[in-house]
This record gives structure tokens, sequence and C-alpha cells, in this order.
């Protein structure tokens, strides 16, 4: 019973990432003008853990600073972008990782939110490293149905934990983010 608990509290150890997101770039769609860039700008600097966004209109992007140790919510952004009346094209979020192991299929914890990695090399993460959300709605459709058939597990295409996840410890209905790197 003793060498159950111990495998367990390591298992538990090894799922937990020690990495936070610093920052992001998100690219936008739906821009026509510098006034749409200007509408997503003020969406996203009213999001309660961004410190500061710089737009870049020529190529509809935008570089988003997190407040420091901040709990950083992906959804948020997404929220705030289509809010303004655009979707998000593309996502890469960068942070800090200590010693956290990465493989393809593979569930992690960072900071309040499950990061399923998808197309990976098995690999150690550290240092400053960026990670891209290739959720549907994060992404193009047709880069969306290259990554989705990179997996198995049914979570990719409903972004929520399945049965497919409990054995990585995720209870039915939780939030996944699927990324590459």
């Amino acid at each position: 019973m003793k060498k159950l608990f111990i495998i367990g509290i390591f298992t538990l150890f090894i799922q937990r990432a020690d990495a936070q997101f610093s920052k992001a770039d998100l690219q936008a769609t739906g821009l026509t003008c510098a006034m749409c860039s200007n509408a997503i700008n003020k969406a996203l600097q009213k999001v309660s853990f961004v410190e500061s966004v710089e737009s870049d209109i020529k190529n509809s992007s935008f570089a988003i600073v997190f407040k420091k140790d901040a709990v950083v919510n992906i959804d948020a952004l997404k929220e705030a972008v289509e809010d303004a009346g655009f979707s998000v094209g593309g996502l890469r979020l960068t942070g800090l990782f200590n010693e956290v192991k990465i493989a393809s299929d593979q569930h992690i914890k960072i900071g309040n939110s499950h990061f399923h990695f998808i197309s990976v090399k098995d690999q150690v993460l550290n240092g400053e490293k960026t990670v891209t959300v290739v959720d549907k709605n994060f992404i193009s459709e047709k880069q969306f149905k290259k990554y989705s058939s990179a997996t198995k597990m049914d979570c990719i295409r409903t972004g929520k934990a399945g049965t497919c996840c409990r054995n990585e410890g995720l209870a039915e209905g939780e939030r996944v983010f699927h990324v590459t790197i």
C-alpha cells in the first residue's frame, strides 16, 4: 500500500508542470483597417491578466504581455477578440519552463490549465519556450484537420476531457488546450 501511495504522489508530481506563461502572440482574422485593430487592442487590454498589448496592424497580430504571476485564461483572450467582432487565427504562448517532460498525446497541467501536446518529440523543456495552441477556433480549419489527425483522443474535437483523458487524471468535461511546439 505504501508503494502505491508513493507511486501515486510521484505520478502527480510529473503531471504538474513547473512553468508560467509570460506573453503571447495572437493573430486575428477579419480585420480590414486600423479601426479593427484598435477594437481588438482595446478588448485585449480589458482582460484582467493582461499587462500590455502592442498591435502590428500590417500583420493583424498582437503582442500580449501578461501580469507577473497572473492566472492566464486562454479562452478569455479568444472571447475578447470575438467580442470585438473578429476571430483568432493563431495563438502562441511563451513561458518559462523548468524540467517539464513532454511527449505526444500527453496531458500536462500548467498553472490552472490542462494541455495536451500534439505532434511533439519526447523532450524536456527548460528556459523560455513557445507553444502554439492548435484547438479548433484558434487555427485554420486546414491546420486543425492536420493536428486532429495526429491523435486518436476525442478531446481534440471538443476541447473537453473525455473518456480518453481519464487515464491522465482529468475529470470528464474539464477544459483541455491542445498545443504543439
